[in-house]
């Protein structure tokens, strides 16, 4: 098994290919203007990357390492959140710009339907497990979206924090967690009645979250304190602050859950942090102003 982390470099328009295990660098291929965020099928062999600046979709086959099509939309306006259906055969896409929902054909790269939030600056697309829900944080609302992924229904727009943009639902628990990055908090909701269960302080400006695979801890870049907040989401408490480059923003765990990797925008290099030990250990170099990281896992 082959794992590739695949960094998403903003100010030169690049997406490099990085051995997992290494740092070391295996191609770079040029896409279009400010690539964000990816997608990444589950066998790995294909990315899709949204390209904010240049109001397109990079389709990218990872064992040619090339760009393989690019699909664009009238209605993409700062195309931003991406994510893959359960059955990986529709692209979801939000477009900050429009507050528009894309659904896109995998095989045909075809638009087909588009969903209007009614809210202001629809920026990221998240799942539960399942991927039965989307979840879409809404920064300009100061809410989050919860749509049906198959009958495309929204059920509602939950309020939380100010400037949402990290979300994710925990693997195990009916708990979403929202990363506030305008009053620099941690929200935690029960999705069973959408209810508020808790609120904590982070650092200044928490930009993204993930969970570790074991569903043990959600990692949180601050991008402004230019460090990582360790969520025990047991005790749903920031149990460490783990000093990393400067403006850390994408984050992804290494499949064995041994390691994570966080994007530095502006040392334009990838913190490796020691999950067992919560330390960072390592910083390899990357493009300039790296962001969106995905991690690719290949036969």
């Amino acid at each position: 098994m082959t794992h590739l982390l695949i960094v998403l470099n903003k100010d030169e328009n690049t997406i490099s290919y990085h051995d997992a295990d290494t740092g070391q660098i295996v191609a770079t291929v040029d896409v279009d203007q400010n690539p964000h965020e990816i997608a990444i099928t589950r066998d790995g062999t294909r990315s899709y990357v949204t390209n904010s600046g240049g109001n397109t979709v990079s389709v990218l086959d990872n064992t040619e390492f090339e760009e393989v099509a690019r699909i664009s939309h009238p209605l993409f306006k700062f195309p931003h959140g991406i994510g893959l259906t359960d059955d990986e055969t529709e692209l979801i896409v939000s477009a900050t710009g429009s507050n528009r929902v894309f659904f896109i054909d995998c095989d045909t790269h075809e638009v087909n339907d588009v969903i209007t939030t009614h809210q202001k600056a629809t920026h990221m697309i998240y799942f539960n497990p399942g991927k039965t829900q989307v979840f879409i944080p809404n920064i300009g609302s100061n809410n989050v979206t919860i749509m049906d992924a198959k009958t495309r229904d929204i059920h509602t727009h939950l309020p939380v924090g100010r400037g949402p943009e990290g979300a994710g639902v925990h693997p195990t628990k009916d708990q979403l967690y929202v990363a506030n990055q305008h009053d620099d908090s941690l929200t935690i909701f029960d999705l069973t009645n959408y209810q508020l269960q808790t609120k904590h302080p982070l650092g200044r400006c928490p930009i993204r979250l993930v969970f570790s695979p074991d569903g043990r801890y959600a990692f949180i870049p601050n991008r402004e304190s230019n460090d990582l907040s360790i969520i025990d989401t047991e005790r749903q408490w920031e149990i460490k602050r783990i000093p990393t480059g400067i403006w850390p923003g994408g984050t992804v765990f290494h499949p064995h859950g041994d390691r994570a990797y966080v994007a530095n925008n502006k040392t334009n290099d990838i913190s490796v942090i020691d999950v067992a030990r919560l330390i960072e250990v390592e910083r390899f170099g990357a493009g300039i102003h790296p962001d969106g990281l995905g991690l690719a896992s290949i036969k």
